[in-house]
């Protein structure tokens, strides 16, 4: 196995890349990614996102080895969904201690804490995961995973990605390495078919894959394996055998994608289910792709059938919402694939896009988002705090689509807000995720709370002066004054 440092290095010089493609050799040495200075793993560190790509494979036990915060600052912070297993939202850790480092005692405490999760829950694998601490003290934890393995006969898959070695987005690949090196293709389907896909980089938030799924069920098309929105352990050990791929999330598994094409000829293209339009590419690229690979032809019939019949009934749901959302101005501050299609899906339906953060995008996203907007203005590589509030203040957009990171700066300025990003609670994948999505813009804008709390507090109200008239000489005007209840019975106009 590769060194952690050559497979960092790797993952920097990724050929599909599309920001490496257009440097010459020299420049690519530096990476498509610039790692973050340890200690300064603002927005996640490689352990996080090592663990937010495979924890929603729903059947595995994840266990952390490392102190007990390192488990208690990443457990549960997606909002992925599962429709079966629940063992990985159970936390495992090794919780180290003091005496534990001193005494050398980590790896055999990680032995210890394998056998304890292979008696009590007998899962069909064990993720485990090294840490700042466990790396820095050098715990061979590949070495105490294959013995574990040996040991009790189940795969135990190291995932060696501590947090220092860089952002979140290293670890994002890091997590797709290990899913190469130990688990693809480790397992022989006995049912391959010629409709199998599988779907990288969706992570099912708020179950919004199981609005899309229906859709390729509909089409005799089966997801062999979604990587890693609620996947089973042998689905993804099978992965290999699928005829095609679809990308969604190309910033965190573009190395992945790459791979399978380069070891098992499996074609993929980029795309995304947010949106009417989007949707339907995404559908039809999926069956031309099959139809390469060998499928017969007559699905790009079906797949256009298909199409038309929930683009009809998607369009009927979102005339009620054209009228009060016309015109209407949005900031989206989020990243990634939702930096281009959200942006077009908005579009569609007569939403101004007043700007678009592209800090996580990559330079297909941002050549997508000129395409769409037309202009380079509305585009933001990162907007200070100061400045979000200045621009959601002075009135220049309506809501703001973004993470939970940024909700306060809109509430600050008394603007609506909606989250986009893993927190959510709703599902904006699909034709009918686009209807929800819209409803919940509806419903944020026209919320009636926005015209209360932009009132002036009573407190920021002058008062008023009023000349009463009387008996006295014009030179000495009477005042009217407010008299207060008193606390007693009786108690008016005292003071």
């Amino acid at each position: 196995m590769p060194s952690l440092t050559a497979k960092i290095q790797d993952v920097f010089n990724e050929p599909a890349c599309e920001k490496n493609r257009s440097k010459d050799a020299k420049a690519r040495k530096s990476g498509c990614s610039k790692p973050l200075i340890p200690g300064a793993a603002a927005g996640g560190c490689a352990f996080d996102g090592a663990k937010i790509v495979l924890q929603p494979i729903t059947d595995v036990a994840h266990l952390i080895h490392a102190p007990l915060a390192c488990e208690g600052n990443s457990w549960d912070n997606r909002g992925s969904a599962s429709s079966g297993p629940m063992l990985w939202r159970t936390s495992f850790t090794t919780d180290l201690t003091e005496l534990d480092v001193v005494m050398g005692q980590g790896e055999r405490k990680l032995f210890k804490a394998i056998r304890e999760i292979n008696e009590a829950h007998a899962p069909p694998a064990i993720f485990v995961y090294s840490t700042c601490v466990t790396a820095l003290i050098g715990d061979d934890i590949e070495a105490v995973c294959k013995r574990a393995s040996e040991k009790f006969g189940l795969p135990v898959v190291p995932v060696n990605a501590p947090g220092f070695v860089g952002s979140k987005n290293l670890g994002n690949k890091l997590a797709g390495e290990t899913l190469l090196d130990h688990v693809i293709g480790t397992v022989e389907p006995d049912d391959v078919g010629s409709y199998d896909i599988n779907i990288l980089g969706e992570f099912n938030l708020s179950g919004e894959f199981w609005l899309v799924k229906p859709l390729l069920d509909r089409l005799g098309i089966r997801v062999r394996a979604c990587i890693p929105g609620d996947a089973r352990y042998r689905d993804v050990a099978c992965a290999h055998r699928a005829k095609a791929s679809m990308l969604v999330c190309s910033t965190a598994l573009i190395n992945l994608a790459r791979e399978m094409k380069e070891r098992w000829d499996i074609p993929f293209f980029e795309g995304s289910f947010y949106g009417i339009t989007d949707t339907s590419e995404a559908l039809r690229q999926i069956a031309k792709l099959l139809v390469a690979k060998g499928a017969n032809p007559e699905i790009l019939k079906r797949t256009e059938a298909l199409i038309e019949e929930e683009e009809a009934i998607a369009w009927k749901k979102l005339a009620a919402y054209r009228p009060r959302l016309q015109g209407k101005r949005v900031l989206l501050n989020t990243g990634g694939v939702k930096s281009w299609s959200v942006v077009h899906a908005l579009m569609e339906i007569g939403i101004e896009i007043v700007g678009t953060s592209i800090k996580k995008s990559t330079v297909e996203d941002k050549e997508r988002i000129k395409q769409v907007l037309k202009d380079e203005n509305h585009m933001f590589e990162s907007m200070a705090p100061r400045e979000l509030y200045t621009m959601l203040a002075d009135h220049k957009a309506d809501i703001m689509l973004s993470g939970g990171r940024t909700q306060f700066i809109a509430l600050k300025a008394k603007t609506p807000w909606l989250d986009i990003n893993q927190e959510r609670h709703h599902p904006y994948a699909g034709y009918d995720g686009m209807v929800e999505l819209v409803r919940q813009i509806d419903l944020a804008i026209h919320n009636p709370i926005w015209s209360e709390v932009r009132e002036p507090a009573p407190w920021e109200c002058q008062p008023t002066v009023e000349e009463l008239p009387s008996m006295q000489s014009e030179t000495e005007p009477v005042y009217a004054f407010q008299r207060f209840v008193g606390t007693a019975a009786g108690d008016y106009g005292k003071r």
